[in-house]
């Protein structure tokens, strides 16, 4: 992160002033700022976490190179400065780390060499401690201008035993030119910078209560004459912050806190480049990946009363429930990726057609973009997930509701995506005496998967794969009322790309992808026209009409898909139509 952090002190002989910073430097060191890169040359490694190595730099000064160094310096001087004002000793070469990763550099010091940044630097800690201050005086607050920076500032009192009220005003402030990622990063600065000032506050105010317990200087004040208040103290108006807090090592601890500071809030936001708004299926990535983590968050909640139950209840174990997969409705279509998984079967759309022939396989892809159930039978687990995996992209994601494998039936509302085990019975009113009902064959396509034998129904057409040579596919559906219908236009054209060898198997998928955008496109369109609108039949028949999907089939997927929209979706159009601003266009 391109930004300072810096410590600042509001001295009652001098003012606001500067008593630490920590800056981040891309390019080679500053002149004066030390001769080696590496902690061997120049340099001492005190210590390394996280990547970052820190080290104290050290570099001899003759008497002529420290004049020099001080009459250039963008610093006050040392005539103005007392014992409150000053951080690090005289000739106190500062501290810097050196993050791996990045090769970037992380320099501490009193002030910055760079004129124009301590003048941005200067500037903000008058402000933070003069004029921008919250009410009570202690707090975090923003200020700043697109010339000197943005600063974020959070003001804090050092109890001390002889200063005026027995107490000092600090500030820590971070400075950046970029508003808007300043802004964002209030929370995690918030935070982190309140835990830095509640441990200096903790050192100070053990020093403080062991000095009053010696010598409480509230009553000495009080039994003492008038005289100027400076003169009270015995020339000690002035107290270092380690001398407060008591603590040898307060510098190098600030310089570690600063720039793991720097390190993580500048790695904790990242930039992405989107072209266009987020697809549908985006969308509902995102929100199924919310809803496991609100799960997740529950489970661990109800992890104790879970354990204590376990206790008193004997434990069952049984190796088919073992094998199951959870079928929460919200995680039937990831619940695949939980089972250990060998490398794909099923390469492409492509691949499949030539392993189940061209006709099954239109039945096939018919029944999935219609949203009935595909039931694949088969005793290899890998194969029917591989299977699923290829067939699953003809879909929109929010459309997906996948159980892999079970030993039981379960109902087409709970997963369009079913496998099952050889043994596993059909039920009744599904299949009868091996024959299907007219009624039901609309709705379900069974794929069986048998030992290959001479007289194969569906052998397998791809010769570079082997592994498919011992199983033979038996399609069952509704026969000729699948197959003989025109099908929607979107399968027309699946078709079309997977039958064009001149189309590689990346370029098919480019196109799937573009067909699914098109298609979701004209569901968002009916969404709102029919929910949202709530508008007549036939104007839905003729904006059907002028989309392009008025046969039989394309309407029934219209249908189907709509399922799949984002809730974001579908709550950003119940909004805007509550609006008054809408309902005022509208009339």
């Amino acid at each position: 992160m391109n930004a300072i952090v810096a410590l600042c002190h509001f001295c009652e002989l001098h003012g606001p002033r500067t008593l630490f910073c920590t800056e981040v430097l891309h390019s080679p060191l500053p002149q004066g700022a030390g001769n080696g890169d590496s902690p061997g040359q120049g340099e001492q490694a005190e210590e390394e976490e996280g990547g970052i190595q820190m080290s104290s730099r050290i570099r001899s000064h003759s008497p002529a190179e420290g004049a020099s160094a001080e009459s250039n310096s963008p610093g006050p001087k040392k005539s103005d400065m007392c014992e409150g004002c000053r951080s690090l000793a005289a000739g106190h070469p500062g501290y810097i780390s050196h993050d791996k990763e990045t090769s970037i550099k992380y320099v501490s010091h009193q002030h910055p060499n760079h004129p124009q940044l301590f003048s941005i630097v200067r500037q903000a800690c008058v402000r933070s401690l003069s004029c921008e201050v919250c009410p009570g005086r202690e707090g975090p607050i923003f200020f700043g201008d697109e010339q000197h920076g943005f600063v974020f500032s959070h003001t804090f009192f050092i109890k001390d035993s002889l200063a005026r009220g027995f107490q000092r005003w600090y500030s820590i402030i971070a400075i950046m030119m970029d508003r808007i990622y300043l802004i964002n990063s209030w929370p995690f600065l918030l935070e982190k910078i309140r835990g830095i000032i509640d441990e200096l506050q903790g050192k100070a105010l053990k020093v403080f209560e062991a000095e009053q317990y010696g010598c409480p200087q509230r009553a000495q004040r009080m039994n003492t004459a008038f005289t100027p208040f400076l003169h009270q103290r015995n020339g000690n108006a002035a107290r270092s912050l380690t001398s407060l807090t008591s603590d040898e090592n307060l510098w190098a601890c600030l310089h570690t806190s600063f720039a793991w500071l720097l390190k993580a809030c500048g790695s904790r936001l990242t930039e992405k480049l989107l072209e266009g708004a987020p697809t549908e299926d985006t969308l509902v990535q995102m929100e199924k990946l919310a809803d496991l983590e609100e799960e997740s968050e529950g489970w661990d909640n109800s992890e104790g009363e879970e354990e204590e139950r376990t206790l008193s209840v004997p434990e069952v174990t049984d190796g088919r429930e073992l094998a199951k997969c959870p079928t929460t409705p919200s995680l039937l279509s990831d619940c695949g990726s939980w089972l250990p998984r060998k490398l794909s079967i099923f390469k492409s759309l492509r691949h499949m057609r030539q392993v189940l022939g061209a006709s099954s396989f239109r039945m096939l892809a018919w029944h999935v973009l219609m949203g009935n159930q595909v039931i694949w039978k088969g005793q290899d687990m890998d194969l029917v997930q591989s299977a699923f995996d290829v067939l699953r992209t003809m879909l929109p994601v929010g459309c997906v509701r996948i159980i892999p494998y079970s030993n039981q039936y379960e109902e087409a509302y709970r997963c369009n995506f079913l496998g099952l085990s050889p043994h596993v019975q059909i039920p009744s009113y599904i299949q009868t005496s091996g024959k299907w009902f007219s009624v039901a064959t609309e709705f379900a396509v069974i794929v069986e998967v048998h030992p290959a034998t001479c007289s194969s129904v569906y052998p397998v057409a791809c010769d570079e794969d082997q592994s498919l040579s011992k199983y033979e596919f038996v399609v069952t559906s509704g026969g000729p009322i699948a197959t003989d219908r025109v099908g929607p236009t979107i399968l027309n054209k699946i078709e079309a790309a997977l039958t064009n060898q001149n189309l590689s198997v990346d370029v098919v998928d480019q196109c799937l992808v573009c067909l699914k955008e098109e298609w979701m496109n004209k569901v968002k369109v009916l969404f709102k026209f029919t929910k949202v609108d709530s508008r007549p039949k036939e104007d839905t028949q003729k904006l059907l009409s002028i989309l392009g999907a008025a046969e039989e089939d394309n309407v029934k997927l219209l249908k189907f898909w709509m399922t799949g929209l984002s809730k974001t979706y579908k709550s950003h159009l119940m909004s805007t139509v509550r609006s008054p601003t809408s309902s005022e266009s509208r009339n």
